[in-house]
């Protein structure tokens, strides 16, 4: 016990045996599930899940501080273990490198005491939502925009009931309302503060201080004024899955205004969608955003110049866009639905950074 001396000085040797038991699933690998896993290890958690399918980008560098540039093109679930492991032998740990779906998220989550939302996904976020409440298993959320964080905890019984991300933000917004981090931009303090108190609110849900979290409670976060937020909410009477079996049958895509068939998964369903005659790859990023496509030809059309050079277009047949993470691409998919409806169009949802040899 050594290790945990100064927490022991102000938790106890018993509080620390439970950290000891815990175990903490975090979902995603990134800005905010980084310091959310470097600090629950440290703390003394006896095990910890890592659910990312992702691999190091160079572009991670700057926030996700358990990689670095040796690690690019890596399992970022494998890497991180690896530098956990250095920092905590005792620890156990758990990957999990593919995507969380309605077919393994039950399978997951199971046995795990808290589930930590490091996720910049809506079909996630709901997916993952509605699966913790099934479980009746405590959820701590974070998110990023710009400046601010938001944090919150759901599915912790208080003052005679239980609230879900679905009675905070009962509908999705729609895709081109609220960017990821990918297309927004981020600063590694934002993203690293607002771990640090998801990391902090899994420590007071074991040590049984309910009452000091954020339960019912959304705390956002503006890092330029420092200005703290409280929002109260209440149990709403939303509609949502209630058993395994309807969440595998829930829509997710579809329900967060992502339509079934405009998107292409893989590189090997890209490459399948450009073998087809009169195709085209359009990247929409802007003309300074590097690096360039490598992998496959690409038309580059920032989405901002698509308004009034769409025209380019007319003579393909088949086109999918391309951006950082999806979101530009879908809004330029939908502006093409506009002005070109017969066409075939897609988007790619992996962004540029898997068609960069």
């Amino acid at each position: 016990m050594t290790r945990y001396t100064r927490q022991i000085q102000l938790i106890g040797s018993e509080n620390q045996a439970k950290l000891h038991r815990a175990r903490v699933l975090v979902v995603g690998v990134g800005g905010l599930g980084c310091p959310v896993l470097e600090l629950l290890c440290s703390a003394g958690i006896g095990t910890l899940g890592l659910v990312d399918f992702d691999k190091v980008e160079l572009h991670n560098l700057h926030r996700q501080f358990l990689f670095a540039e040796k690690d690019v093109q890596q399992l970022k679930t494998a890497v991180a273990v690896e530098r956990l492991q250095a920092r905590n032998s005792d620890t156990i740990f758990r990957t999990y490198p593919y995507s969380l779906s309605t077919q393994n998220v039950f399978a997951i989550i199971d046995g795990y005491d808290i589930v930590v939302d490091c996720t910049d996904n809506f079909t996630v976020r709901y997916l993952l939502s509605d699966a913790c409440a099934i479980m009746g298993t405590p959820l701590v959320y974070g998110a990023l925009y710009h400046y601010e964080g938001q944090v919150s905890v759901f599915n912790v019984k208080k003052d005679g009931y239980t609230t879900t991300y679905r009675d905070l933000f009962p509908t999705p917004p729609q895709p081109e309302e609220v960017p990821t981090c990918n297309e927004a931009g981020i600063l590694p303090t934002v993203s690293s503060m607002i771990g640090h108190l998801q990391a902090n609110e899994v420590l007071k849900l074991l040590l049984g201080k309910v009452d000091d979290c954020l339960v019912h409670t959304l705390l956002l976060f503006n890092t330029q004024t420092y200005q703290l937020t409280k929002i109260k909410y209440c149990k709403m009477n939303t509609s949502s899955p209630q058993t395994p079996k309807e969440v595998e049958g829930y829509n997710y895509p579809a329900f967060c205004h992502q339509t079934e068939g405009e998107e292409l998964h893989s590189v090997e369903d890209l490459q399948a969608f450009l073998a087809q005659e009169n195709s085209v790859l359009v990247d929409v990023r802007e003309a300074d955003e590097m690096p360039k496509i490598n992998l496959f030809k690409a038309l580059e059309l920032p989405l901002s110049e698509l308004p009034t050079q769409w025209e380019q277009l007319k003579t393909y047949d088949h086109i999918c866009f391309v951006c950082v993470a999806g979101v530009r691409s879908m809004k330029a998919l939908r502006f093409a639905k506009e002005v070109l409806a017969e066409k075939d169009l897609k988007s790619f949802k992996l962004g540029f950074s898997s068609l960069v040899k």
